[in-house]
C-alpha cells in the first residue's frame, strides 16, 4: 500500500506526460519564449508598429514586421533573406555588435523611422536599405548603398532630408532629393575615427553612436577621437582554422584614454567648427564625452563631460553658432556618478527634465536653462530606472522604476508641475517586469510584459495603461514552443536575507523537480554579482536555471550589494575594494542555505559568467570548506588588465589605490583554491574580458600546482554566441557539476 501511495504521489507532482527541458532545447529553434518581438517602436504618426522578428527555423534570422493599429493587421515587411549577403562582416561590425551584445544575430538587426512615417531605414549585412510604404509592391525595399560598401549606424535625419552612416572611420550624408553621397568628413584613418564612439563609450558607457543631427537637418554634431594615445595590446585570436594577432588598442586601468572633440558640419559637407571638449583652460584634459544632445531649437546642444575619475559630470551648454560654452549644472560624488540618458527639453518652459542620484536614490528634476533647480518630480526611497516619454500637453512625465518592489519594473505618471513627488501614479497594470516605449505624442504606449510563469507579451497601450490591442499576445497554451515543458515548470521562490550592515538581499530559489522536503538535494548557486546587471527578478526566463532544477538541484541566486536599483548605499558598498562586500553577501545566502533541511550543504556547486565568473573564483578562493567546485566562466582574474572607464570607476587608478587593486584580484588569494574545484571556461577570440585574464590564472595555479579543468572556445567572443558553442559550454557546465555534486549519477547530460 506505501508503495502504491508513493507511486500515485510521484505521479501527481510530475505529469506523465510531461517533458523535461534539455540543454539541446534551450538553444534551438524555435525560441523557447515563443514568438517574441524585439525593437518595437512606434510609427511617428501613430499608425502602425513595427517591430523585428526571428523565424521559426532560425530564431536569430530578423525580419522587419509591422502592427497596422487601425485595421488590426500583422504583417511581415521585408524578408531579410530576400536582401542578404553572404559575405562575412567586417571587424568593425562585428565588434559594434559584440559590444551592443546582439553578435548571434543576422539579417535586419536595427532600423530607424523617417519622420513622415512612410519610409524606414534599415541595413542587412552592412548594406542601407530604404523601405518606402508609397512605393509599388515589390519595389518598396531600395538599396541606398552598393554591395560591399561597409555601411553602420545609418540614420534618417529628423526632418527627413537626409540618410547618415559611417563607412570606413568617416561620416557621410545622403541627400534623398538628389540621391547624391556627400562625405562629411576625410581624415578617418588609422588611429583617427569620426561619428563612432569609442571602446569604452559602447562597452561601458552604454553610447553606441558618435554623432547627432540638429532637429532642423542643418547640422551633425559628431565626435572625432584619436586612439593614437593608447596602448597597444597585442593578443593571440585562436580560430579553428587559423590564428591571427591583433595589435587592439585597448585601455587599460590606468592607461592613457583617446583624445576626443566633437566637430560641426553641415549635411552636404563644408568647413567643420570644432569644440574642445578637453579644456585646457580648466584643467579638464583627461575627460570622457559622455553624451551629445541638441536643444530642440537647434540654436545649441549640451554635451556631458565626464572627469577621469568619474566623481564630476558638468552638463555644458554650446551655442551653435558662436560656439561659446558655458556650464548648466554638475553632479559630483564622493564615489561614482551613473551615467543615464535621461535628458529631455521642454518645450513650453525654459527647463529640461533631468535625472540625478543626489539624494542616494535615482530621481527625477526640473532645472532650468540658468542650470538652477525648480522642483522635483519624484522621490522615495527606491529608484527610477529611465524616463520614457514627456507629455507637456497633459502636463505628465512617465517613467520606469522599481517604486512598488525592487524586482519588478513598472510604468509610471508623474506630474511635470512636480505636484506628485510623493505619489506617482502607476499605470502598468500586472505585476511582474515590464518594458515600455512611448510613441513620440505620448498617446500611446507598448508594453512588453512578463513574470516568472508568463513568457512575454507585448500589447499596445493607452496612456493611462488600458490595452489597446494585443501584437504578440504569446499565450503559454498547446502550440507554443514552451507547452510541452508546461507542466514541468517550476515557479521560483523568492525571499531576502540581510548583508552585515543591514540591507536587504534579495534571492530566488527554484526546488527541484517533484521536491520532497525530507530529502538533501545539492546546490547550483548561480549569479552575476557585479554593478549595473540585477539578477535576481519577477521577469520570465531562466531557462537553464530551470533546466538544473528540473535535473535534481536546488537553484539558488542572490542579488549582493554593489548590484544596482537598490541606491547609493547599496552600490556604493564595493568602492575601492571588489570582491570583498560581494563575497561576504553570497555568504549569507550560503549561510541560509545551510540551514535548510532540503539543503546538502557539503554539496554546493558555483557558476558565474563574466563578473560572475570573478565571483567563482573569489568564492572558490576565499571560502574553499564551501563549496564542492565552482564554474567561471569568461572571469577578469585581474582588475589592471580591464578597461579604464569601468574599472576605474570602482577601483579608481591603480597608481592611486594599489592596494586596492591587488586585494581585489583573484590572484592574491589562489592559495585557497583546491586542485580539481574549478572549470575554467573562456573564449580563444574574446576582446572585452581579454583572454590573458584566464592565461594568467593558468599560469599561476600550474605554478602552484593546482589542478583544474579548462575549456577554451576557438573563436569565442566574450558571451560564445553561436547555438553550437552555448549548447556545448552548457552541456559541459551541466555534466561538470553532475559529476562533482552528483558522483553516482555522472554522465553527460541528454
Amino acid at each position: 500500500m506505501r508503495t502504491l501511495l508513493f507511486a500515485a504521489a510521484l505521479a501527481a507532482s510530475v505529469p506523465a506526460m510531461a517533458e523535461k527541458l534539455t540543454i539541446d532545447r534551450l538553444y534551438s529553434d524555435p525560441d523557447l519564449n515563443g514568438p517574441s518581438p524585439r525593437s518595437l517602436k512606434i510609427a511617428p504618426d501613430g499608425s502602425r508598429v513595427t517591430f523585428l522578428r526571428g523565424r521559426a527555423e532560425d530564431q536569430n534570422q530578423l525580419d522587419l514586421w509591422q502592427y497596422e493599429i487601425a485595421g488590426g493587421k500583422t504583417q511581415r515587411l521585408v524578408d531579410s533573406l530576400a536582401l542578404e549577403e553572404r559575405k562575412e562582416l567586417s571587424d568593425a561590425e562585428k565588434a559594434r555588435r559584440e559590444r551592443e551584445r546582439i553578435a548571434q544575430l543576422k539579417g535586419i538587426v536595427a532600423y530607424r523611422w523617417a519622420p513622415d512615417s512612410r519610409k524606414l531605414l534599415f541595413t542587412v549585412g552592412e548594406r542601407l536599405w530604404l523601405y518606402d510604404f508609397d512605393a509599388e509592391p515589390g519595389a518598396q525595399a531600395r538599396a541606398l548603398t552598393p554591395e560591399g560598401f561597409e555601411v553602420n549606424d545609418a540614420k534618417v535625419s529628423p526632418r527627413g532630408g537626409f540618410v547618415s552612416f559611417v563607412s570606413r572611420q568617416n561620416l557621410y550624408a545622403i541627400d534623398l532629393a538628389s540621391g547624391k553621397t556627400y562625405p562629411l568628413t576625410r581624415d578617418g584613418k588609422g588611429t583617427v575615427h569620426n561619428g563612432e564612439a569609442e571602446f569604452v563609450a559602447q562597452e561601458e558607457m552604454d553610447r553606441a553612436t558618435g554623432y547627432w543631427w540638429a532637429p532642423d537637418d542643418s547640422s551633425i554634431a559628431f565626435e572625432r577621437y584619436d586612439e593614437a594615445p593608447v596602448d597597444v595590446v597585442e593578443r593571440t585570436e585562436v580560430y579553428a582554422e587559423r590564428s591571427e594577432t591583433i595589435g587592439q588598442r585597448y585601455p587599460a586601468a590606468g592607461r592613457p584614454n583617446v583624445s576626443v572633440r566633437i566637430g560641426l558640419v553641415a549635411p552636404r559637407g563644408g568647413r567643420t567648427r570644432w569644440i574642445d571638449v578637453e579644456d585646457r583652460e580648466q584643467g579638464a584634459v583627461d575627460v570622457y564625452l559622455a553624451r551629445v544632445d541638441w536643444r530642440p531649437d537647434a540654436k545649441g546642444l549640451v554635451y556631458q563631460r565626464e572627469s577621469r575619475d568619474q566623481r564630476r559630470l558638468e552638463l555644458i551648454a554650446v551655442d551653435a553658432a558662436s560656439r561659446r560654452q558655458r556650464m548648466l549644472l554638475t553632479e559630483t560624488s564622493a564615489t561614482w556618478i551613473n551615467l543615464h540618458d535621461d535628458l529631455r527639453f521642454l518645450k513650453n518652459e525654459d527647463a529640461f527634465v533631468w535625472a540625478s542620484e543626489r539624494d542616494g536614490y535615482k530621481h527625477l528634476y526640473v532645472f532650468g536653462l540658468d542650470g538652477k533647480q525648480r522642483r522635483r518630480l519624484t522621490q522615495g526611497a527606491w529608484d527610477v530606472d529611465k524616463l520614457l516619454a514627456l507629455d507637456e500637453k497633459n502636463g505628465k512625465a512617465y517613467f520606469a522604476a522599481n517604486r512598488d518592489d525592487p524586482l519588478q519594473q513598472q510604468v509610471y505618471a508623474a506630474a511635470l508641475d512636480g505636484s506628485q513627488a510623493d505619489g506617482a501614479t502607476r499605470v502598468s497594470e500586472d505585476d511582474g517586469w515590464h518594458e515600455a516605449v512611448f510613441g513620440e505624442s505620448a498617446a500611446a504606449w507598448i508594453d512588453t510584459y512578463s513574470d516568472p510563469r508568463t513568457p512575454p507579451q507585448v500589447s499596445l497601450r493607452k496612456p493611462d495603461g488600458s490595452r489597446i490591442a494585443w501584437i504578440e499576445h504569446n499565450e503559454l497554451k498547446e502550440g507554443h514552443p514552451y507547452w510541452p515543458y508546461r507542466d514541468t515548470q517550476i515557479v521560483p521562490e523568492f525571499g531576502a536575507l540581510k548583508s552585515e550592515d543591514g540591507q536587504d538581499l534579495h534571492y530566488r530559489v527554484y526546488k527541484p523537480l517533484g521536491f520532497d522536503a525530507k530529502k538533501t538535494y545539492p546546490v547550483f548557486m548561480t549569479y552575476y554579482g557585479g554593478p549595473g546587471r540585477q539578477y535576481v527578478s519577477k521577469a520570465w526566463g531562466a531557462h537553464f536555471e530551470q533546466y538544473m532544477a528540473q535535473h535534481g538541484y536546488v537553484v539558488f541566486a542572490l542579488d549582493n550589494r554593489g548590484t544596482p536599483r537598490r541606491g547609493r548605499a547599496f552600490s556604493d558598498a564595493i568602492f575601492k575594494r571588489l570582491g570583498k562586500a560581494e563575497v561576504a553577501d553570497q555568504m549569507a545566502g550560503v549561510a541560509w542555505l545551510a540551514q535548510q533541511p532540503w539543503v546538502d550543504a557539503k554539496r554546493i556547486g558555483l557558476f558565474g559568467w563574466s563578473y560572475g565568473g570573478y565571483q567563482t573564483l573569489m568564492l572558490l578562493a576565499t571560502h574553499p570548506e564551501s563549496f564542492a567546485a565552482g564554474v567561471a566562466v569568461a572571469p577578469v582574474t585581474d582588475w589592471r588588465l580591464y578597461d579604464t572607464h569601468y574599472t576605474e570607476r570602482y577601483l579608481d587608478t591603480p597608481q592611486n589605490n594599489a592596494d586596492g587593486y591587488e586585494q581585489s584580484g583573484v590572484l592574491h588569494w589562489l592559495a585557497g583554491i583546491r586542485s580539481g574545484a574549478l572549470l575554467l571556461v573562456h573564449g580563444m577570440a574574446d576582446d572585452n574580458v581579454l583572454f590573458a585574464n584566464s592565461t594568467k590564472l593558468m599560469a599561476a595555479l600550474q605554478q602552484r600546482g593546482t589542478q583544474f579543468e579548462l575549456m577554451t572556445y576557438p573563436g569565442g567572443k566574450h558571451g560564445l554566441s553561436t547555438p553550437a558553442m552555448k549548447k556545448h559550454v552548457y552541456t559541459l557546465i551541466a555534466g561538470f557539476f553532475d559529476a562533482k555534486l552528483k558522483p553516482a549519477a555522472a554522465g553527460t547530460p541528454k
